[in-house]
């Protein structure tokens, strides 16, 4: 039976704090080289790549197999060479100068909302492959789920985040697994961005249920992989 939407993954790397970045919020590596291998072999067993516009943003992020190796392993799965990638931006903000839209190697579809102005939307059609307006205030993520499992036949997506797009997959029961790399870093700061973060789960009974399902440690650095929503399988 075809599922309305794709089974989805979301990757990140945190501190031992929970924190993605310090508190200036600006890109900075704090995995390994190990986490990096991680992220590309998750990758290579995902059809399609998602993102949202600060994070795609924030660095020289391109969200493509990564290189050679990487695209065998896909090819040995009988998946497509390289991922497709997928953008969420509501307003459409995303810079079309941004290092992603330099990188041609996969298609690159960007989902905005009703409140996307003309000329950026405009722009983005100039430098994606494909700009869907996809709810009202803000990108509905059920139905941009759907297009892509219906229109574009991704079963597994994975998304790399940022805290905002993570947390509003978590809130609206969308995710399945969740893979965290835990550094041995602490940043600190109330202003730190975190794995999930937008208005966040008011009561406890609503929080976000996660099973620990693996976990295996490489040198300084945890690597856990969780089921969300447990309850429900």
């Amino acid at each position: 039976m075809t599922t309305a939407r794709p089974f989805v993954l979301i990757n990140m790397a945190m501190s031992a704090d929970g924190k993605i970045a310090p508190p200036h919020r600006r890109f900075v590596p704090i995995g390994s080289r190990r986490d990096h291998d991680n992220l590309l072999r998750l990758r290579a067993t995902a059809d399609a790549v998602m993102c949202g516009a600060r994070t795609v943003e924030s660095g020289n992020i391109t969200m493509d197999a990564g290189g050679t190796r990487y695209e065998r392993q896909r090819l040995a799965k009988r998946l497509a060479r390289q991922n497709l990638r997928v953008l969420i931006s509501g307003t459409g903000s995303i810079d079309p100068d941004a290092a992603i839209f330099k990188n041609r190697n996969s298609p690159i579809l960007v989902f905005v909302s009703g409140q996307a102005p003309a000329k950026r939307l405009a722009k983005l059609k100039n430098v994606a492959d494909e700009v869907i307006v996809c709810g009202a205030k803000s990108v509905a993520l059920g139905q941009a789920l759907g297009r892509l499992r219906r229109d574009w036949n991704v079963k597994r997506l994975l998304c790399e985040g940022g805290g905002v797009l993570n947390f509003e997959l978590l809130r609206l029961g969308f995710v399945d697994e969740l893979h965290l790399t835990i550094c041995p870093r602490l940043f600190g700061g109330r202003d730190a961005p975190t794995i999930a973060d937008g208005a966040g789960f008011q009561h406890l009974v609503k929080a976000a249920q996660l099973k620990p399902i693996a976990q295996r440690r490489v040198g300084d650095e945890l690597f856990t992989t969780w089921r969300v929503r447990p309850e429900s399988r």
